[in-house]
């Protein structure tokens, strides 16, 4: 090519990447990168000695930090969405589906959006503890001979009367899907402490000017709990929410559904009630998706029955004090077959629209 040529064609696209009508087959990033946010570190006792360098004495322990990987689009929106994974998973939650579509990072990209994708501490990419693995450490170890028991509780399928797995409506067939699916789990390398996720959480969102937190399952509770922490909170977008404690005022404790299953059932804490009104001065919405029943004999749809029926009353005492909050469930919509893992199935772009939808309802695409 002559140097005119190109010359030509670099000012074209430099014309095309500033112009606001950007092709929406075409993704056009500012920026992008990853960091650390968070993070602590302990010292063993004693004095480091070069002669004897593989002694822990006086070396440091580091760990309890958040991996983020960011992209920015070309004239981005002035939002960003930080989306927080669940129990057991990371920041792939949001990347890709199992059958290789493009996830919610890319979705809302094309959107106008800035994503943020974290592993909280202790996960993922994040796997350096400050603390030692307990026995009441969840998915303290690789999860052996649990496929089927993860599968019926994320509500995803059932089994045939020769174990083979069937999909829901909504997930995609087949055994590269289902491996696809049961290798997307992380092991923690310490306690569970959402208190510290949450710190993190806040200390991200701070060095925003203000940000739109996405949660997934257990990282509800997350949610909740760094927005309390940050005014830079500025919406709350959750997905089945549940998996740990819904927040209330402490004098206001709602009524516990218990599943069949009891230690299944849904949980919840109080707060002090000015901590509370908290998430009252932000617009919030849950997304629930198929299949949940209390009563059924499938433990999942029963489990995550428990978790929409308090999910009915932490939305019922946001509204009651004052608060924006919205529950939606998707088959009363008329949107069917979606599992705990809605926003990698077949119809995770209406999904993202419906979401892209709801955030231009509250003013926050601009």
């Amino acid at each position: 090519m002559k140097k005119s040529s190109l010359l030509l064609a670099v000012l074209s696209l430099a014309v095309l990447v500033g112009c606001q009508h950007i092709p929406s087959s075409t993704l056009y990033i500012e920026k992008q990168g990853s960091f650390t946010v968070g993070g602590r570190y302990i010292t063993h006792k004693g004095t480091f000695s070069a002669e004897n360098f593989i002694s822990p004495e006086g070396q440091r322990a580091y760990g309890d930090f958040a991996y983020v990987n960011y992209q920015i689009p070309v004239n981005a929106k002035p939002y960003p969405l930080i989306f927080q994974h669940g129990g057991a998973q990371s920041k792939r939650t949001w990347e890709s589906t199992v059958d290789g579509r493009e996830g919610f990072n890319n979705l809302f990209l094309r959107k106008g959006y800035s994503v943020y994708l974290l592993d909280q501490p202790r996960s993922g990419e994040s796997n350096l503890s400050t603390e030692a693995l307990d026995p009441a450490t969840p998915w303290a170890s690789n999860p052996m001979y649990g496929d089927k028991t993860f599968y019926i509780l994320s509500r995803i399928g059932h089994y045939d009367q020769q174990g083979n797995p069937v999909p829901n409506a909504q997930f995609p067939v087949g055994e590269s899907y289902y491996q696809a699916f049961q290798q997307s789990w992380s092991v923690g390398s310490g306690p569970l402490d959402n208190d510290l996720n949450a710190d993190v959480l806040v200390q991200l969102t701070n060095q925003t000017e203000g940000a739109i937190l996405v949660t997934h399952s257990m990282g509800g509770t997350i949610g909740w709990r760094a927005a309390i922490r940050s005014d830079k909170v500025k919406a709350i977008v959750a997905y089945e929410p549940g998996g740990t404690p819904f927040i209330f005022p402490e004098t206001e404790m709602p009524t516990i559904t218990k599943a069949r299953f009891e230690h299944l059932s849904a949980t919840a804490m109080g707060v002090p009630m000015n901590d509370f009104l908290k998430l009252t001065q932000i617009p919030i919405v849950l997304y629930y998706g198929d299949y949940i029943q209390l009563g059924s004999e499938n433990v999942g749809e029963d489990k995550w029955g428990t978790e929409f029926a308090m999910a009915k009353q932490f939305v019922d005492a946001i509204n009651r004090h004052g608060g924006d909050a919205t529950l939606v469930h998707l088959p009363t919509m008329g949107i069917h077959g979606n599992s705990h893992f809605l926003m990698g199935e077949k119809n995770n772009q209406r999904l993202a629209d419906l979401m892209e939808k709801w955030l231009k309802e509250k003013g926050l695409d601009k």
